[in-house]
């Protein structure tokens, strides 16, 4: 067996780009209907009603709806429970989180005087999550045909090859990332070279896991952190029937991803050592920062009609991955086991930074508004995923192509109702969104639904939300190779409350 090569560097500068995929762009391409409880309850429809610190984020012209200075908070508590079905094997999974979901502030200037139209100003500034990534996925099976091997051999075998000579004698941090994922299954004895070589001269590589399929296989994802989104806002309204308004936002991220892999099988039955058991943890840690605008309009068409317009730029992101790997092996034969290989480089590899694009934004909304007795009001959006894009364009001509391939236009309905009576207000939403993919067994269209109520002080306001939604997708093992995967049926149900305060 090869002898574990000792590596003591904890961190290092950088290395060369870690491997992106689509997982990496839907992450931060995706957003989730966070913010305050009326918001929620009324399921995001409120792109033409304005008159709430979140509808600010689907439309700025809305905080020169307010009619006087607000500031709000917003707590949540959110559970997010995963059923998986692997290769015929049931599990479930499920995780809970409590997070300050929304803060911010509206002030309200108004002018009076005939001969100027533009009779009210409104600034704003309010911080939301856009993406609670808190979440706990596990499931498991026994996967008739393909090995963790396969895995490694791809990047082993992949074109360009991969030489005895790198993995033998240079340190892991020294390696690209493919070069890596190489190494991880030599040192740890998954793969080994072959006395063949390829039309290139480069040394191949053959699995040292045996045949027979059959391979009990279990994956355990960990993942914490949010996407956060800071906006500074301003708006006008001319007259009583056009508000206009412009978002500037700070976006920033915080991912960490925990994966634990482990593979069995009983499949040797011979002298000859070959693979009985294999490990493979990864830990990885995102972090990033953005920007993106946003421009909007209300207009109020008669007393009861208002239409609303608002247009989202794409996000400019820059993001900086730092990467932790082991894997470990359990060889034996029919005389018995050996001790376990390691592949632990003990090293945590930062990256470049690279950068990404997501897609803009389109809403169009209307409501119709009676006077005191309460509302009906729609939303709807278009999000080209197709236009996500990574850079430097250079080192991701492949990935981008396959994101144009196989992204699609998700289209995004929105509907919400609330009724009054005296100071409460009782609220119910639908939403509906359209799968990002082309192919809507990588991942299907999302349905959710919400309720809420809420009581008017007077000065204060309280007002409280459920609301929950549904999505089923197939969570791969891994980027390449052995990229079975396992059917999720993922549930999130959230609670909200939020208080207001006029000034």
């Amino acid at each position: 067996m090869k002898k574990y090569l000792s590596l003591f560097i904890i961190v290092i500068g950088t290395s060369a780009t870690q491997a992106q995929d689509f997982t990496d762009a839907l992450r931060y391409g995706q957003t989730n209907q966070l913010g305050t409880a009326r918001f929620r309850a009324l399921s995001g429809a409120m792109g033409a009603l304005g008159g709430d610190l979140s509808a600010i984020s689907v439309n700025p012209a809305s905080s020169s709806i307010f009619n006087n200075n607000q500031i709000s908070v917003t707590l949540s508590n959110s559970n997010n429970k995963n059923n998986s079905n692997y290769f015929g094997t049931k599990n479930s999974e499920s995780s809970n989180a409590f997070d300050l979901n929304q803060a911010g502030g509206v002030f309200v200037f108004e002018k009076n005087g005939e001969k100027n139209q533009w009779n009210k100003f409104a600034l704003s500034i309010n911080y939301e999550n856009q993406n609670n990534f808190d979440n706990s996925l596990y499931f498991s099976g026994i996967n008739p045909t393909n090995s963790i091997d396969k895995y490694f051999l791809y990047y082993a075998n992949r074109e360009g090859g991969v030489s005895a000579f790198n993995l033998d004698n240079y340190y892991y941090d020294e390696l690209t990332y493919e070069e890596q994922q190489a190494w991880l299954g030599y040192q740890s004895y998954i793969i080994d070279t072959d006395p063949t070589y390829d039309e290139n001269n480069n040394r191949l590589y053959t699995s040292l896991v045996p045949s027979g399929g059959n391979y009990y296989q279990e994956k355990n994802i960990q993942t914490t952190g949010y996407n956060g989104k800071l906006t500074f806002n301003a708006s006008a309204q001319y007259a009583d029937w056009l508000s206009i308004g412009l978002n500037l936002n700070s976006h920033f991220s915080d991912f960490k991803r925990s994966s634990y892999f482990f593979e069995s099988n009983n499949n040797n039955n011979t002298t000859t050592d070959l693979v009985k058991r294999a490990y493979f943890n990864e830990d990885l840690h995102t972090t990033g920062n953005g920007f993106s605008f946003q421009l909007g309009a209300i207009f109020k068409v008669t007393n009861i009609l208002r239409l609303g317009a608002a247009y989202e730029s794409p996000t400019w992101y820059e993001f900086t991955d730092e990467l932790t790997q082991n894997a470990k092996a359990v060889s034996g034969s029919t005389n018995g086991e050996l001790a376990p290989d390691y592949a632990d480089p003990n090293v945590t590899i930062v990256y470049e930074p690279y950068n990404l694009k997501t897609p803009g934004k389109i809403t169009l909304s209307g409501a119709l508004v009676f006077a005191k007795v309460g509302l009906l009001s729609l939303d709807y959006s278009l999000k080209d995923y197709g236009n996500t894009e990574f850079k430097p364009i250079r080192d991701y001509k492949g990935l981008n192509k396959a994101l144009k391939d196989n992204l699609d236009t998700s289209k995004e309905l929105r509907i919400g109702a609330e009724h009054k009576i005296h100071q409460w207000s009782l609220r119910a939403g639908y939403r509906f969104e359209e799968s990002p993919y082309k192919d809507k067994k990588i991942m299907d269209d999302l349905k959710g639904y919400s309720a809420g109520i809420g009581y008017d002080f007077g000065r204060t306001k309280l007002d409280l939300a459920y609301s929950t939604a549904k999505r089923n997708y197939g969570e791969q093992l891994f980027l390449a190779g052995l990229n079975d995967r396992a059917a999720i049926k993922n549930r999130m149900d959230n609670i909200i409350a939020t208080i207001s305060f006029k000034l």
